[in-house]
């Protein structure tokens, strides 16, 4: 485990754990909602990172600079895949909540992203952060993961847009929170992972 400063002109802190074993492929974790208390602690991104590691991706988990209403934050997630680009040859991006429409944003401007996961994105941040117009201009995989009963953020749009376009779409029984349900989930991004990434 080592504590990364992301370049790029605000305080983005990181940690970078690695398997035991050297890989070419990392995921970047987005956290949820920083004015919320999402951070890179996060257990649904620890969970995720964890179950990576155990097949050979190394993870990097960071915490957005400043509150910047969403657009900062978008461009620490772009910096922080430019960061991992450097390093890595296959690079993968999976967020929760908030970190996953940052998700998909930051997958369709950055061309480094080779695959995106994205467990219960809201389909919209601000006007012009939205996730639909995004997941539309991806021709990567793309995993989208939402739960049945979530009334907290609006997740149908992407659901049914990614539906359309023949994504990777997985119903959990489970409301915004996932109470559970995080070993089922990291196991499903981790085979995403496995195969977009490794394979």
């Amino acid at each position: 485990m080592t504590d990364v400063l992301i370049p790029g002109g605000r305080d983005v802190r990181a940690t970078l754990e690695e398997p035991a074993t050297d890989t070419e492929a990392i995921v970047v974790a987005c956290p949820p909602h920083p004015e919320h208390g999402g951070s890179r602690s996060d257990g649904r991104l620890v969970a995720v990172g964890d179950a990576l590691r155990e097949s050979g991706i190394a993870c990097l988990r960071f915490d957005y600079g400043a509150w910047d209403d969403g657009y900062g934050e978008r461009e620490d997630v772009r910096n922080a895949v430019r960061w991992v680009a450097d390093r890595y040859d296959q690079v993968g991006v999976f967020g929760y909540s908030f970190g996953a429409t940052q998700a998909l944003l930051a997958s369709a401007d950055v061309d480094a992203v080779d695959a995106v996961s994205a467990l219960a994105p809201a389909a919209r941040l601000a006007d012009d952060l939205e996730a639909v117009p995004a997941l539309e201009s991806l021709s990567i995989p793309v995993q989208i993961l939402y739960g049945e009963r979530d009334t907290t953020v609006e997740w149908e749009p992407v659901v049914e847009r990614a539906t359309d376009r023949t994504d990777e779409v997985t119903a959990i029984p489970a409301d915004h929170f996932f109470v559970g349900q995080r070993q089922p989930i990291a196991a499903d991004v981790r085979a995403f992972f496995e195969r977009t990434l490794l394979e």
